[in-house]
């Protein structure tokens, strides 16, 4: 049985029927899975047709590179209905490529892919209808060519961060974990300013100079989402204190606590974001730097630490982010051996993001009218939800600063990975 179940035909059987489940349950739930979709669709057709495309003629939410996965139904088809089928079919593609690579990792590949497949029905359809859908396969292939070929790797996480920020943690987890200054260069300075050249040409040659970096800005004005782990304590609290309210952003499409304290929780987060991912970054230098040996191990860890710290201490909550954290762990389950240690640093992490995927899908969009009515039960799902990325985050670093206090018991040793 085991055998059969890590064949390949076997693989293919289990994902088309993941990838046809999600597909299917996208249409039953419509506007609230495909909503995004209509609003990519209407974003591309306004250029194609009226000649205003954002970036190049106004702020716009995301980098310049989204334009382009969303520009590509559009090229295929003209009806709103056939751009749902071709941006699924998309992202579905995209995932087929980075399960082929996923099941050619040794020495656990195939069951990584299991988990994989595992984590996004847990997670539900969600991940199809947004551009987090096609940033999944980027990082979990990103992370899985890392140890052979960083230099594609920081490429890849480039390109993903142009399309969204989130791939961004990665390319930092690979600049912590540069063996040295030459494999610093050689693999993260010049894959990523050779990618950053051609889209800031792009912006340049289409007049979008002005607009190329405005969507930080956007980002910043931006007010604490109600799904937001910071917003934890105002949702809870809701069940008992009707002063609390959320309101529906018609400029963003999102739903935002409102009072002066959820202002000043959003402001705090603007700061803590970027010193908590430079932190991690520099704990993960600290860990490599005598231990090029498990450069491996700490460039998984500290990418799941990184990307969970962009959903711990990010004002936006969006449910189609947990999509990030399934990466790291699919990587490191197909990457490791079935030693002790690497199991007990990666079971409880598989465990716990299934269980998280499996509580956003029920947080959204099972239960979210109830959720934003601050229904109990969808208020208390929510909180765990939370609590369990919070848990999940600490677990990372935990591991981090224990790999790094190992670093005087081991001999050093000249090359890594990155070297």
């Amino acid at each position: 049985m085991t055998r059969v179940l890590s064949s390949w035909p076997a693989l293919w059987v289990a994902f088309a029927l993941v990838h046809g489940w999600i597909i299917l349950q996208a249409w039953v739930f419509d506007g609230q899975i495909l909503g995004d979709v209509n609003l990519y669709e209407w974003w591309v057709r306004n250029g194609m047709n009226a000649g205003s495309w954002p970036v190049f003629d106004y702020d716009w939410v995301y980098p310049l590179g989204a334009l382009a996965p969303m520009w590509v139904p559009a090229l295929f088809t003209e009806s709103t209905h056939a751009y749902y089928w071709v941006w699924m079919g998309m992202v579905t593609a995209a995932n087929a490529c980075a399960v082929i690579v996923l099941g050619q990792a040794r020495p656990r590949g195939r069951v990584a892919v299991w988990y994989w497949l595992a984590f996004l029905v847990a997670l539900g359809p969600i991940w199809i209808g947004r551009l987090d859908g096609l940033l999944a396969p980027i990082i979990l292939v990103a992370l899985l060519v890392a140890a052979k070929r960083p230099a594609l790797a920081m490429a890849l996480a480039t390109v993903g961060a142009w399309i969204k920020i989130a791939p961004g943690a990665v390319a930092l987890a690979l600049a912590a974990t540069a063996s040295s200054a030459k494999g610093f260069l050689r693999n993260v300075v010049l894959p990523g300013a050779a990618v950053c050249a051609v889209v800031i040409g792009v912006a340049f040659a289409g007049g979008a100079q002005d607009n190329v970096l405005d969507v930080f800005g956007e980002q910043g004005e931006r007010q604490l989402q109600v799904e937001a782990v910071a917003a934890t304590p105002f949702t809870v609290a809701r069940l008992w204190d009707s002063s609390i309210q959320v309101e529906y952003d018609d400029v963003i499409y999102t739903y935002e606590v409102l009072g002066e304290r959820a202002d000043a929780v959003a402001q705090a987060l603007d700061v803590a974001l970027p010193i908590a991912a430079i932190g991690i970054a520099l704990l993960m230098w600290w860990a490599a730097r005598p231990r090029p040996d498990r450069v491996g191990d700490i460039l998984l860890i500290g990418a799941a630490a990184e990307l969970l710290a962009l959903m711990v201490f990010n004002k936006v909550g969006s449910p189609q982010f947990i999509a990030w954290i399934g990466p790291p762990i699919a990587a490191a389950i197909a990457l490791g051996t079935r030693s002790q240690g690497t199991r007990r640093t990666w079971f409880l992490p598989a465990l716990g993001t299934v269980i998280v995927a499996r509580l956003t899908m029920e947080i959204y969009p099972l239960q979210y009218p109830e959720f934003l009515g601050g229904w109990p039960l969808a208020t208390s799902i929510g909180a765990l939800r939370n609590a369990l990325l919070v848990a999940l985050l600490v677990g990372a670093i935990v591991r981090l600063v224990q790999v790094a206090r190992s670093r005087m018991h081991t001999p050093k040793r000249v090359e890594g990975p990155h070297s």
